[in-house]
């Protein structure tokens, strides 16, 4: 689960973890209110779930409240399109307002789950303020890295050593592990995915601060924290990824026209290379699991259907502890809510299939059966 910047300050602030003075706005009088607070002289940067904001016109210094307020009235209710957005943008519901800073040095600071150590990573790097990605291909030394062994947690020489190797100046290394050390507690303690401040700055007056902040919390581990689930936005959320999590079904939205029904998420990702094997581009990524029943498959194909890009549906299906015939109710009966006439094609295999097929070929629906990958492939060609 994303959350928005200031929300994770918040969080950050909670764990001692040093972080600009400021607080979130939903009005042009309230940014006005919080400006004048801090002095007057503010940063006013768009609240969403995306990056590139200044580089959209989602960020702007300015030197007084009435500024703040102005700033704050023309982006509040619009679409932020930024390269993470896609062309229809994300909606601007709320700013934060900040203190500004003499900034010295800008550092990058982020911690993540490496599949290939198995362990979290902390990747720090003396060129913040830039992609990460464009650093590691353009300067690679200047990317530093501390595996961590989970059953200690990251240890302060850890964290001193990433400090130096960033070049903080000497005075400030012990701040700077010691803001990298509670970091990953709070990662850790707070089941995240990732965590991000790019740039962490040194100020003039000898500050550490975290002047942007990306934390996502793992959708898997949510039933530990359920303190936490008020800090979804789902205005932030492609609108069919928002139902499909509100009834707990994996959906991804895709660009393709080949809506994939499965179960599994290795089931989804062969059934997706099939459909580019031949030449088609899935639709989206829709895994309703082992355990769905009828009410929550007629829902989940029913978020499918709702896909205008989605012209014929590939369904892959090994039926163990989610039978076959339940499953082709909840699809049928996905079609009547919807009255989709997109083709199937479906392969299914497993428990009660022989019920399963009988109850797609007795509905009435384009349903083309098949048996086999290579057959499925060749089914979808036709299509």
């Amino acid at each position: 689960m994303k959350i928005h910047e200031y929300q994770a300050k918040e969080l950050m602030a909670k764990y001692g973890i040093p972080v600009p003075r400021g607080g979130m706005a939903a009005s042009p009088d309230e940014a006005r209110k919080v400006a004048g607070e801090l002095g007057g002289s503010v940063v006013v940067k768009a609240q969403v779930h995306a990056g590139g904001r200044g580089k959209a016109g989602g960020v702007k210094v300015v030197d007084n409240p009435d500024d703040a307020a102005e700033f704050t009235g023309s982006i509040l209710g619009k679409q932020l399109v930024t390269f993470q957005t896609g062309p229809e943008g994300v909606p601007v519901n709320s700013v934060l307002v900040e203190e500004t800073m003499d900034i010295a040095q800008e550092l990058y600071v982020a911690i993540v789950l490496d599949p290939s150590e198995r362990r979290p990573v902390v990747i720090a790097s003396a060129a913040g303020g830039m992609e990460i990605e464009e650093v590691a291909e353009e300067t690679p030394e200047k990317i530093i890295r501390a595996v961590v062994d989970p059953t200690v947690g990251l240890q302060p020489f850890q964290g001193r050593a990433l400090a130096y190797g960033m070049g903080v100046p000497a005075e400030l290394v012990r701040p700077t592990a010691d803001l990298i050390v509670k970091l990953y507690k709070l990662m850790t303690d707070l089941d995240c995915s990732q965590v991000e401040i790019n740039p962490l700055v040194v100020t003039g007056d000898g500050r550490v601060l975290p002047v942007d902040a990306k934390l996502n919390l793992d959708d898997d581990a949510m039933f530990r924290h359920k303190d936490l689930t008020d800090l979804r936005d789902a205005s932030q959320e492609d609108p069919l990824e928002s139902r499909a999590h509100d009834i707990g079904v994996i959906y991804v939205r895709l660009d393709g026209d080949v809506g994939c029904l499965v179960n599994g998420a290795g089931l989804a990702m062969a059934t997706m290379d099939i459909v580019t094997a031949v030449g088609a581009s899935p639709a989206n990524f829709l895994d309703v699991g082992g355990g769905a029943d009828e009410d929550r498959i007629r829902a989940a194909v029913g978020i499918l259907l709702s896909d205008p890009n989605v012209k014929r549906v590939l369904v892959n299906i090994f039926g163990g502890i989610l039978r076959n015939d339940v499953l082709a109710r909840g699809l049928v009966g996905a079609y009547e809510d919807t009255g989709s006439k997109a083709p199937i094609i479906a392969r299914m295999l497993g428990t009660n299939v022989e019920e399963g097929r009988q109850i797609l070929l007795d509905s009435g629906l384009d349903v083309t059966v098949v048996e086999t990958l290579k057959d499925t492939a060749e089914a979808l060609r036709a299509a």
